[in-house]
């Protein structure tokens, strides 16, 4: 299967820079993947896409302020993007200097910290702060946007880069289909009778590393830490007993909850996960996703493709593009049912 299978053209300004206003402002493209159909709505639709006794599934990942500043002891440039917190005072992170960083060599950060470069593991780098971590990025990380939005985070970013419902501190990119949801909106659901429950995926940086092999099963995503509790899976259960569907809301729900059921069934699930999902993979969880869109040839679009077929999702992309949807973490959402699914959406 070759990437390029998977490539759209998109013009540049329809990436969004900028939140909404409103959370629940953006445009939702509706896909029925049965028929190809498509619907262009408003997010708050949802509540009429959504059935009493759907069970939303939502990522309750929180941000941290994972990107620093720094220079080597020799004065150049150094920036740092942690990937990963790994302990009190260590960190796997991404580094970019103009000559890579030699095991125990020193940065120099703002707040004088210093950070010992203790050696590699594959593309990141080990690092050990000289104090506790989680309150000096507190202090002076910044915000990690996305590499597509081109300008400075700011201090309203703090907030909109992170979903209403985060509370477990451990992501360095938003997921970023959560972003439409406010309280009132939940609240509204529930009313309806569709709940909502969470699980946690820490989201790395991978989650925007373009598939560079030709072919696109040669790909190897980052590892992420997700964490599907029993309590979860036993709600899931129940809900799908009772004819209720399983709606993800974001594409790291989908993985962490599919990564669970890999054994056959769905079963607590406290580990890395490296899985990919690409056209062939067979679903067990899942019945419906809320989603955003995603860059052209990338892994989370091959895993909307695996959902609802390649074809009509290329469809729909096009049609966004025509439309004038705005896309990725900022943009507009899908809600796409899948190509075996001919229930009416």
């Amino acid at each position: 299967m070759d990437r390029s299978a998977f490539h759209f053209e998109l013009p540049p300004e329809l990436i969004a820079q900028e939140p909404l206003p409103d959370r629940t402002g953006s445009r939702l493209l509706v896909l029925d993947g049965a028929s190809g159909r498509c619907r262009d709505r408003r997010f708050p639709a949802l509540v009429e896409l959504l059935r009493s006794g759907d069970l939303l599934v939502l990522n309750d990942t929180r941000v941290i302020p994972a990107r620093l500043h720094g220079h080597k002891t020799s004065g150049g440039r150094v920036e740092i993007l942690i990937e990963r917190v790994t302990g009190p005072t260590t960190a796997l992170a991404q580094v970019r200097a103009s000559k890579t960083p030699r095991p125990g060599s020193e940065i120099h950060l703002s707040g004088d910290a210093v950070v010992r470069v203790e050696g590699r593991a594959a593309e990141f780098f080990e690092l050990r702060f000289d104090q506790d971590l989680e309150p000096y990025l507190s202090e002076h990380g910044e915000v990690p946007l996305p590499p597509y939005i081109e300008r400075a985070p700011t201090t309203a970013d703090d907030e909109r880069y992170q979903t209403v419902f985060a509370r477990e501190p451990g992501a360095v990119a938003a997921p970023t289909a959560g972003l439409h949801f406010d309280a009132e909106l939940l609240a509204r659901l529930t009313r309806l009778g569709i709940d909502h429950a969470f699980l946690t995926l820490h989201v790395g940086a991978g989650t925007f590393a373009p598939v560079r092999t030709q072919r696109a099963e040669d790909h190897r995503l980052h590892k992420e830490r997700a964490t599907v509790a029993e309590d979860l899976c036993e709600r899931i259960e129940q809900t799908k007993a009772a004819g209720g569907r399983i709606v993800a809301v974001g594409t790291t729900t989908v993985r962490a909850l599919e990564s669970a059921a890999l054994g056959g069934e769905l079963a607590p699930f406290d580990a890395e996960t490296d899985l990919f999902i690409y056209p062939g993979f067979q679903f067990r969880v899942v019945d419906a996703i809320v989603t955003n869109f995603h860059l052209p040839e990338s892994s989370l679009l091959m895993l909307i493709a695996a959902f609802a077929g390649r074809e009509a999702v290329l469809a729909a992309y096009t049609h966004a593009v025509t439309e004038r949807y705005r896309f990725f973490s900022y943009g507009d959402a899908m809600f796409v049912t899948p190509a075996g699914d001919s229930s009416p959406t």
